[in-house]
């Protein structure tokens, strides 16, 4: 029977789909290039024909959408948390180790999987249809790159079978070594910068604003976990998560094994790294994770990280090169760090020009001298550190460097404690302090002031328009109109940046004031403490030792820089500015959590885990990841697991979602 155009349409774009797993996910193409574009281009031939036939989901619709001007935030409905690291085969047992212990000694299984030098991205459907993408960012909110995502044929506009309701899959977008090799050349031709990794070049072509350009630099992508499982589908162990992904047409690193122990993921671990040169991509270690999802929910999470899995990192990768100089550089609390210049030279997989050698009695340690060779490696592949001078290579001409007497940024006399290993600038109005201390003040964990990054700020300085943390607040558009790049547009959104800022609670400007040892946590803990800047302000030293987790060194810095007249002098001019000195409580709900320990388990629908989360600490509680007899109340949401069931066995209090929201709400 001949063939309507409508079905001919749907026939073409099946058998696509079905070429597009055979290439991403199944390694074993049964037709060439040209002969999938045939197919493609028959099918863009019918749907010009026939557009009111074209679907969002079509193979021919990856490149469709006009650039864009910016990435929106997108919260994550699941936190995108980061993972452990261990960087030797004692740690990575002692992992396993604290496993069984956290099991009770339960058999597990343990999924290894290579660890893909790409970038974090989350993928949702719905009803089996791809709806968006985003990048993990700071891991509650990225950036929305669908656009782009659409663009990459490992990644399925589509899932294969039936699906119902919202699906989230996360995995690493990346560029193999050889499209890495042949986009370098094209940019070294056209006069352009080379990119120093392949991870920089998939992290710089996911995140182009013209969605062609990302076409044109062939990404890939590997599903590694998920955020939310189709509607009634329960997967009890994470490898046959991989391999539902696999069904659903969704690319996973074949470079993975079921082991039946540590050991055996130790010798996988050792087997890849004996092959890992010749992987066509780039990885920089294992991630290893319990097989069984209910033994994870067992297991649970720490604040940053699941205690169910860990990165096995191999060992960093070493160069040797020269040590051109050793700089000072001031941070913002006046500590003076001495930075090593180097002859530029590439080092697993990027070229380092520089590294911090921490102080200076790690300069004296390692006995280096500036014109010295010196070994680096990259830390985890990541932070570059100097190792050793190659003692045998001097000629005589090296020179010691010793630490400096005065600040090379202010001039004034350095100082150090007897008890310490830095130098530091005790100047307050030294410009380098102050430049750092502004982009921490501005930073999204503390003020969040959106626009104030590096280039505003050391233009600001340069022309003395700021000179504390106050002065930000009194910038005015006229002063942005002069600066270079700034338009209205800008510096509107710059101040509308500012003003909302006046409204972050107390812990995040404590944390923005960058007092020593003060990180975000803590100073969510002494704002809720205290409550106020008033009561902060009156404080004694005795009073901050009696905050958790406040012990003699930290009591002793608030003390002292709550009580100099410089920091009063603040405080006034930020009062005066019109920025909330409380840590809020949601209006007329009172103390709802007093004294309570919550826990959440399963997904939430109406809430974001950390949302969920920070209503508790608002409302006088305390979250955890954990259940035991402490626990006051455990809310359930969806698919809930182990958590539920050690709840249900000690007779905890169990409510639903709703019925956490409701008692955040009720008076």
């Amino acid at each position: 029977m001949p063939q309507t155009p409508e079905q001919e349409i749907e026939a073409l774009r099946a058998e696509i789909r079905r070429h597009d797993t055979l290439y991403h996910v199944l390694d074993s193409p049964e037709i060439s290039d040209a002969q999938y574009d045939a197919l493609v281009n028959r099918l863009k031939a019918l749907e010009f024909q026939h557009p009111g036939l074209v679907t969002q989901d079509s193979p021919t619709q990856r490149v469709g959408a006009a650039p864009s001007t910016e990435f929106a935030p997108v919260k994550h409905r699941t936190p995108m948390l980061s993972l452990d690291n261990c960087y030797d085969e004692q740690a990575f047992l002692q992992w396993v180790e604290r496993v069984r212990k956290g099991l009770a000694e339960q058999q597990f299984e343990l999924v290894a999987e290579a660890k893909i030098d790409g970038l974090s991205c989350a993928l949702a459907y719905a009803n089996g249809a791809l709806s968006g993408a985003a990048t993990r960012g700071d891991g509650d909110t990225g950036e929305d790159v669908t656009a782009n995502a659409r663009t990459i044929s490992a990644i399925p506009l589509r899932l294969a079978g039936s699906h119902s309701g919202e699906t989230e899959i996360r995995g690493e977008v990346y560029m193999d070594k050889r499209d890495f090799e042949k986009l370098n050349n094209r940019q070294t031709a056209e006069g352009k910068e080379p990119f120093a990794n392949p991870r920089n070049a998939a992290a710089g072509s996911l995140r182009q604003k013209n969605p062609a350009i990302t076409a044109s630099r062939r990404l890939k992508f590997f599903a590694h976990s998920f955020g939310r499982l189709p509607q009634g589908m329960e997967i009890a162990q994470h490898y046959a998560f991989l391999e539902a992904c696999r069904q659903w047409g969704v690319p996973v690193c074949t470079v993975r094994k079921l082991c039946r122990d540590g050991q055996e993921a130790l010798e996988f671990y050792r087997q890849t790294e004996a092959r890992r040169e010749s992987l066509s991509f780039d990885i920089d270690g294992i991630v290893i994770k319990v097989n069984s999802r209910k033994q994870q929910e067992l297991l649970g999470y720490t604040s940053k990280s699941p205690r169910w899995a860990i990165a096995f990192k191999y060992p960093a990768r070493q160069a040797t090169t020269k040590l051109n100089n050793i700089v000072p550089s001031v941070g913002r609390t006046g500590v003076i760090t001495p930075v090593a210049e180097l002859e530029p030279v590439p080092c697993g997989g990027v070229t380092i020009a520089s590294a911090t050698l921490h102080n200076y009695d790690e300069v004296k340690r390692l006995d280096l001298r500036v014109g010295d060779t010196v070994v680096l490696e990259r830390a985890g592949d990541v932070i570059p550190k100097i190792i050793k001078a190659v003692i045998s290579a001097r000629k005589g001409g090296e020179q010691e460097t010793f630490p400096p007497e005065n600040c090379p940024s202010c001039g004034q006399k350095t100082f150090r404690d007897a008890d310490k290993v830095a130098y530091r600038c005790v100047n307050k109005s030294c410009p380098a302090q102050l430049r750092e201390a502004l982009l921490h003040f501005a930073a999204r964990d503390a003020m969040d002031i959106v626009g104030l990054g590096d280039a505003v700020v050391d233009e600001l300085l340069a022309r003395g328009q700021v000179k504390d943390f106050a002065d930000i607040y009194s910038l005015h558009r006229e002063q942005l109109l002069e600066l270079p790049l700034f338009k209205d547009k800008k510096a509107d959104n710059l101040l509308a940046a500012i003003e909302k800022s006046k409204n972050q609670p107390l812990s995040r400007l404590l944390n923005g004031l960058g007092i020593p040892h003060t990180g975000e946590k803590t100073a969510r803990t002494i704002a809720a403490r205290f409550k106020n800047m008033d009561a902060l302000v009156a404080a004694q030293e005795a009073d901050f030792l009696s905050v958790p987790d406040v012990g003699p060194v930290l009591a002793k810095e608030l003390s002292a820089f709550l009580s100099h007249p410089a920091t009063a002098q603040l405080i006034a001019r930020l009062r005066a500015a019109g920025l909330n000195f409380a840590e809020p409580e949601t209006a007329g709900s009172g103390k709802k959590f007093q004294g309570m320990t919550v826990v959440f388990t399963g997904e939430l629908v109406k809430l974001t885990r950390s949302q969920a989360q920070l209503r508790v600490r608002e409302l006088g509680g305390k979250d955890s990841s954990s259940v035991s007899a402490k626990t006051s109340l455990v809310v359930a949401g969806e698919s809930a697991g182990s958590k539920l069931e050690k709840a249900k066995k000690l007779g905890l209090r169990i409510i639903t979602e709703d019925e956490f929201l409701n008692m955040c709400s009720e008076p």
